[in-house]
């Protein structure tokens, strides 16, 4: 450890208001190539999904059809928290072109797939990638934004969500039916292309390099449990679910030991940081598991076809993205605090009603589930910003990433088990008995949002802005 300086530092030479103009033009034009690297990730999830159906009737994979999502899932939840804390050691601009380089090549080895296996193993590069673009942007903001600012900026973010939900379904199709499935991959290029030669050439500010050691134990049984974890629920086989929970408090174990571990424990032990991650934890398990089974609910039980099964999605997606919006311009009034409870309450109150409306006309539940992304874009980004305000310098990637992290395995969490729930003769026969699985499912989920509007309501609005402010 460097041992504290005996004479005071000399100040800072002061920025000319020329120089002070060319560092903010830069910080515009990085920040544009931050925000292209998240539309194309979201882009690629999209579009990819509407082009499924061609590439395993072109590669001859039915059996497989599951695995090309699953491979990506898998590779991009598990390496986030490995970008993140690599980001806080290394700095974050050259792991986040690192990133988009992996994303870019496996986007071109997926369109030039001749196989299943080869493209089940590029879609797991890709994720791979996919797993830095998010979490080192949004800490790459956190650095380069005041509280006020950075709320703006990842409001931008969620916008981008929004509009590649809308746009992405639309262009995969029109993509495959016209050229080819293979260019559903391809079209990410530009925008990656882009994204990268802006944020090399206009990042300034992207981390401090630091003498610390990844505790690569404790990330090996991390990843390998997290892997084996995802990879269980996502395929149903239990043995591997047990083993990856096994793994996983062993992997807990061993990170509490160490200086510089994958998960910000010493972040996690305090009270701002620990909430933001049960709350996107309980959050995404609520949220991701219900939306999972909405177009089952459009065609089993109200009857309607698979276009009106894609489009009861829109609504939720477009909630989240305007209450994040919203979120951004409220935090000039109401505490991160405030807005996180509002958050949930609005949930926990969506929910519930939602357990009546399992027999209702289709567009009741769209309406519902609009009132649904409402609640999550008030909460999650409020919690978001919550921990970051609350994250010393060099643990800013790793809490980053790990509140998106919660967020997401909360989502595999959810997704299985509320398939438990509704179960599979459900599921596959529709009618009457699918409605009341569904019911189930939104007890569920109201229950879990209960439980995190319940740890919410533990922060102190004065607490969480004191923390931003520092």
């Amino acid at each position: 450890m460097t041992p504290p300086p005996t004479t005071a530092p000399s100040a800072p030479p002061a920025v000319q208001p020329h120089d002070q103009a060319a560092l903010d033009r830069a910080r515009k034009l990085a920040t544009v190539g931050l925000i292209l690297g998240v539309f194309l990730n979201a882009l690629e999830s999209s579009v990819v999904a509407s082009a499924m159906p061609s590439v395993i009737s072109d590669l001859r994979g039915e059996a497989l059809y599951a695995l090309p999502f699953a491979a990506y899932l898998l590779t991009s939840t598990v390496s986030s928290p490995l970008w993140g804390r690599g980001s806080d050691i290394v700095g974050r601009k050259k792991l986040y072109l690192s990133g988009m380089v992996l994303f870019l090549l496996g986007s071109v080895l997926c369109g030039a797939a001749q196989s299943m296996g080869w493209l089940i193993g590029a879609r797991a590069l890709q994720g791979l990638g996919a797993g830095a673009l998010l979490s080192i942007a949004l800490t790459i903001v956190g650095e380069l934004y005041t509280l006020e600012q950075r709320g703006r900026v990842q409001a931008l973010f969620s916008g981008v969500w929004g509009i590649s939900g809308l746009v992405g379904p639309l262009l995969g199709g029109w993509l495959t039916e016209t050229w080819s499935w293979r260019w559903t991959f391809f079209v990410s290029l530009p925008f990656g292309v882009a994204a990268f030669v802006m944020v090399a050439r206009h990042l300034r500010q992207s981390g401090v390099r630091r003498q610390a050691r990844l505790d690569w134990t404790g990330a090996a049984l991390f990843t390998s449990g997290s892997a084996l974890l995802i990879w269980g629920l996502e395929l149903r086989v239990w043995w591997a679910v047990a083993a990856g929970v096994l793994t996983l408090a062993g992997a807990l174990w061993v990170e509490g030991r160490h200086a510089s571990p994958l998960l910000p424990m010493s972040a996690l032990r305090e009270q701002i940081p620990r909430v933001a991650f049960l709350g996107n934890l309980l959050g995404g398990a609520a949220y991701f598991g219900v939306i999972a089974y909405l177009p089952l609910y459009a065609q089993g039980v109200t009857g309607r076809g698979a276009t009106a099964a894609g489009a009861i999605l829109t609504p939720a997606l477009v909630g989240w993205t305007l209450a994040s919006i919203l979120a951004a311009r409220l935090m000039r009034r109401i505490p991160l605090a405030r807005i996180s409870q509002l958050g949930f309450a609005v949930l926990v109150a969506v929910f519930a009603a939602l357990t009546f409306t399992v027999h209702a006309p289709l567009w009741v539940t769209s309406a519902l589930g609009f009132v649904v992304g409402t609640g999550m874009g008030f909460s999650m980004l409020s919690l978001l910003l919550s921990a970051q305000g609350a994250a010393a310098q060099g643990e800013l990637g790793a809490v980053t990433s790990g509140v998106l992290f919660a967020r997401q395995m909360g989502g595999a969490l959810g997704v299985t088990v509320m398939a438990l729930i509704i179960g599979e003769a459900a599921i596959k026969d529709g009618g009457a008995a699918l409605a009341e699985g569904l019911r189930l499912a939104y007890f569920l989920a109201l229950a879990l949002v209960a439980a995190a509007l319940v740890f919410t309501l533990t922060l102190r609005a004065r607490t969480v802005a004191a923390a931003a402010a520092d």
